[in-house]
């Protein structure tokens, strides 16, 4: 199986301008666990996931004046579609964390996460069993 059989092709793209509450209210409305934020005068792509602005409240820090811009990852490594899901939780091991932005011709055109390594190789090992030896 392949990063783009696994990804998430709806992306929650936002702004580096948008507040840390902004992001969290478009996320939970989504039911996603990381956005895009695309910076084209500064870092290009990176991420702000979940535990960036857990993180930032955690710090005490008040979500309404705190931006995407200062939480975000902006050292991201990037999947490609083709890479495998091997390939891509590798490189979440590596890196410790839970979220890639899958590239295609330098442009994101999904998000893959641990869950949804998880949830393919869950129905792989399904439909293996369910074949008769």
């Amino acid at each position: 199986m392949h990063v783009k059989d696994a990804m998430s092709t709806v992306v929650l793209t936002i702004g580096p301008a948008h507040t840390l509450r902004q992001a969290a209210q478009l996320m939970a409305a989504r039911r996603i666990g990381a956005a895009v934020v695309l910076d084209n005068d500064n870092s290009g792509i990176g991420i702000l996931t979940e535990r960036d602005i857990l993180n930032s409240l955690g710090a005490g820090e008040n979500p309404d004046r705190e931006t995407a811009q200062t939480h975000t990852t902006s050292d991201v490594v990037f999947a490609a579609p083709d890479w495998t899901l091997d390939e891509a939780a590798d490189a979440m091991v590596r890196g410790g964390f839970r979220h890639l932005i899958v590239l295609d011709d330098h442009e994101p055109v999904g998000v893959v996460s641990v869950r949804d390594i998880i949830r393919c190789r869950s129905a792989a090992t399904k439909r293996a069993r369910a074949v008769p030896a």
